[in-house]
């Protein structure tokens, strides 16, 4: 990929079911750079041993006691070797992707990212559980399950706090709290299709973190990602800016490729803040990793490589 511009994926080869190895692509995907980058990528590696699939295309079955995959002519489809999905987090839903995923598993289909680790990622809380249970450095958090939002806060929270919810990407329902009685006054407005978590506000990293990619146990790219107004989220969806990094944090970069394995996942975004103390802390870990062209080159060999690698295994 040479052009800053979006790839067109409309020339992509399509419901050709034949192919060891799937690009999976989710709704709402197909015109991010990201799977652009990864069509090309994939085409150039593997040729006619890979497809582009998308979610939409496949139904999925039981006849004669097999588990079966149809295409939406009603023809039979041949499950891959090989799968590597992408798939948006805050829309995931057990009743559709995850269903689907649970089917190409049960046909022997091997899974880049496996199931387990993909659902994990996609409530903010479930990854503080299992982060936790590794002995991981996380923030201090308050969540709930279906309290009214206005007892929870009386019940109090850390002040002053992050304030997100569960089922939030890109930054979106992020935001700093100076206090729970602030919260208090404008609690009516937030929406509450998912509970919020209240979180530590960790001021040493107002601004800033620290993204590491991990592909197979290994952090492949690092940036640091700083704000531009002064906000407190360095999202590069909301015009944070990003200097490449790697190497630069080795106990960062550690630190991120111990999330990425208690998560089970092989390819991931780790999301780090900065500590005072020099240290480090998980912020949060995304199954559904992004990235812009400035990491291209760390980014996706090493993300066609962990493919050619399970393909291989999987002969």
């Amino acid at each position: 990929m040479t052009s800053s511009s979006t790839p067109d994926t409309s020339k992509a080869p399509q419901r050709r079911y034949t192919a060891d190895l799937w690009l999976l692509v989710g709704s709402g995907l197909d015109g991010r750079w990201v799977t652009g980058e990864l069509v090309d990528a994939f085409t150039r590696a593997f040729g006619q041993r890979c497809a582009v699939v998308r979610t939409s295309d496949l139904l999925l079955g039981v006849r004669d006691g097999r588990l079966t995959l149809r295409d939406l002519d009603g023809r039979p489809v041949a499950t891959p070797r090989v799968v590597y999905a992408r798939l948006i987090s805050t829309s995931l839903s057990t009743d559709r992707e995850i269903t689907l995923l649970r089917q190409l598993a049960a046909m022997g289909t091997v899974l880049v990212n496996p199931i387990d680790g993909v659902l994990g990622c996609a409530n903010k809380f479930w990854q503080l559980q299992q982060l936790v249970a590794a002995g991981l450095p996380v923030p201090d958090t308050h969540t709930y399950v279906d309290a009214p939002l206005g007892e929870v806060l009386r019940a109090g929270v850390p002040e002053p706090c992050i304030v997100k919810s569960v089922r939030g990407s890109h930054g979106d329902q992020v935001f700093l709290a100076p206090s729970g009685a602030l919260l208090g006054e404008i609690h009516g407005s937030l929406r509450t299709e998912a509970p919020y978590l209240f979180q530590r506000y960790v001021a040493h990293s107002h601004g800033r973190d620290l993204r590491v990619v991990v592909v197979d146990g290994r952090a492949v790219a690092a940036e640091v990602r700083c704000a531009v107004d002064g906000g407190v989220r360095a999202n590069l969806a909301l015009g944070g800016s990003a200097t490449l990094c790697l190497g630069l944090h080795p106990a960062g970069e550690a630190l991120a490729v111990r999330a990425a394995a208690a998560m089970g996942l092989a390819v991931a975004g780790v999301d780090l803040l900065f500590e005072a103390d020099g240290g480090f802390t998980v912020c949060e870990v995304n199954a559904n990793v992004a990235w812009r062209e400035h990491m291209s080159k760390q980014v996706t060999p090493a993300v066609v490589a962990a493919c050619a690698m399970r393909l291989g295994a999987a002969a």
